[in-house]
């Protein structure tokens, strides 16, 4: 039986499957949740996605999750926010799809998503959070594969908005 979690903290903690990291085009490290991940994962991290060669938006990447709790990291590059003309709503959903679609192919069970594009990508919360779960939803209609879906929240406002959801 599914469960979805909506917790507020710290994604690089969790002992899961696999975490997303909101990432960029180059998958080098930034700021944010990918710095983060990319800080507590360790050296190793950096040198696999050098291998990658880089991701496009909406697009999704895998790696091991080295020094991490999780054994994955799923790199997505959510949208920047334009002001909604630009497909951003169609790619931010692609981030989510493909990156369900990589838990099928790799047997991963549990899964946290942070708020993708969020953040310094400035997409508006409430139409991420209903694009995430709209998601989600339609994912698990179709598939058994994911026993826990936790979506990690970085602030108060966000984590709110989530909760308005459930």
């Amino acid at each position: 039986m599914l469960n979805i979690e909506i917790v507020e903290g710290d994604i690089t903690k969790l002992d899961i499957d696999a975490i997303v990291d909101a990432a960029n085009n180059s998958l080098l490290g930034g700021g944010g949740v990918d710095g983060a991940i990319h800080s507590a994962a360790g050296p190793k991290l950096l040198e696999e996605c050098r291998s990658l060669n880089g991701c496009k938006t909406g697009e999704a990447k895998i790696t091991k999750g080295y020094n991490l709790p999780a054994e994955y990291v799923i790199h997505t590059v959510g949208p920047v926010w334009k002001g909604g003309n630009y497909k951003e709503d169609e790619l931010l959903a692609e981030c989510y799809k493909n990156c369900f679609k990589l838990t099928g192919e790799y047997d991963i069970k549990t899964i946290a998503f942070p708020a993708i594009s969020t953040g310094v990508y400035r997409f508006p919360v409430d139409r991420a959070t209903q694009i995430a779960i709209g998601e989600t939803k339609r994912y698990l209609k179709e598939h058994t594969n994911l026993e826990k879906v936790i979506f990690v929240c970085f602030n108060d406002d966000v984590y709110r908005t989530y909760k308005n959801y459930f």
